[in-house]
């Protein structure tokens, strides 16, 4: 019998090109296969080759999305490909939307078997989740080793038109797909299980989880800005230049507190950012496209906000877990309340 085809689909940065200084690499194939689609390979086994491997530059795609689209169905078509794998991307945002979105667009289009792996944060889950398999990584590429047998296991199968078992069986994102079978016990029975083990404290896997919805409520509307205190909080990752309290560009552990006290504006030469996972040369040149000191004096000038608060919290989003987040904010929060903040302007990269 002769061997499935698989195409395979990376960024920049695991095809061996480069950084994010390459990330706008136009789609093409690779010349030849590099090292993680020769390692996909082995793992899927003898019956399955990857014939190629196609390549786009994550900032490209993201730009481009409807272009690079196209341009990538057209390379990967040619391939004549039985199975479709994309990255996996990890906790790589833009990586993450780019795999998603060409997984979709093969699945859709070709009609052939798809999957593509990625942390459970990573943004392209939640876009892609219901539509496409995601097998469920670590956060970053130190995960490989784990990550590329299980994408290999959950690929083969589907290439082989196997029947797929459930999220926890196979290592995939949960698609909010439910699927009736036949169990040994009656319902009831199940359920007052369910009940005795959470009487006794004991541990249980409840057949129906209910979503968790993080319910903010809205704040409200500051009367008069004119006397208002406004404070700027950024995960963009604007630290005083040398990044004294050494904020990772990527994940961080924790955040900055910094004056801004005579403070008018951003230069290169006092300001940048730490933040990892985008082209800092814009953010570097000046800091206030990120974090807008300059406007925001200028307003407090022409009185239209009180004052501008002397303070500024400042981390990194990008691989960021959200309970880090949470936390970070928790405890800014009250010292902005504290100081009587008024509002507060949050800005990302």
């Amino acid at each position: 019998m002769d061997k499935l085809r698989v195409v395979h689909y990376i960024n920049q940065f695991f095809a061996g090109i480069g950084g994010e200084e390459k990330a706008d690499t136009e789609p093409h194939v690779a010349q030849e296969l590099p090292p993680i689609s020769k390692q996909l390979g082995q793992k899927l086994g003898a019956d399955f080759e990857v014939v190629a491997t196609v390549v786009c530059g994550d900032s490209y795609f993201n730009e481009n999305i409807e272009k690079a689209s196209a341009e990538l169905i057209d390379m990967i078509k040619a391939q004549k490909p039985d199975l479709f794998i994309a990255g996996p991307a990890f906790n790589a945002g833009r990586y993450g939307v780019a795999a998603g979105t060409i997984t979709k667009e093969v699945q859709d289009k070709l009609e052939i078997p798809c999957v593509t792996g990625m942390y459970v944060e990573n943004p392209g889950v939640d876009l892609f989740r219901k539509e496409i398999y995601i097998v469920e990584t670590a956060n970053s590429a130190a995960g490989m080793r784990k990550a590329l047998p299980k994408i290999a296991k959950l690929a083969a199968k589907l290439g082989k038109g196997e029947t797929v078992g459930t999220p926890k069986e196979e290592g995939y994102i949960e698609k909010g797909v439910r699927v009736n079978f036949f169990h040994e016990d009656r319902g009831s029975k199940r359920a007052v299980d369910m009940l005795i083990k959470k009487i006794k404290g004991e541990e249980f896997e409840t057949e129906y989880p209910m979503p968790n919805f993080d319910r903010v409520e809205p704040g409200k509307p500051i009367k008069d800005l004119s006397k208002a205190t406004i404070a700027i909080v950024t995960s963009g990752g604007i630290v005083p230049k040398g990044n004294p309290d050494r904020i990772e560009s990527s994940s961080a552990s924790k955040y900055g507190e910094y004056s801004l006290e005579g403070v008018t504006d951003l230069t290169e030469e006092t300001y940048e950012t730490a933040h990892g996972g985008y082209d800092p040369v814009y953010a570097n040149e000046d800091a206030d496209r990120v974090l807008p000191v300059d406007v925001l004096r200028d307003l407090e000038k022409e009185g239209k906000i009180g004052k501008l608060h002397e303070i500024f919290y400042t981390t990194v989003g990008n691989g960021t877990s959200v309970n880090n987040s949470v936390a970070y904010a928790s405890e800014y929060a009250k010292k902005l309340v504290d100081a009587g903040v008024d509002g507060v302007i949050l800005t990302s990269t």
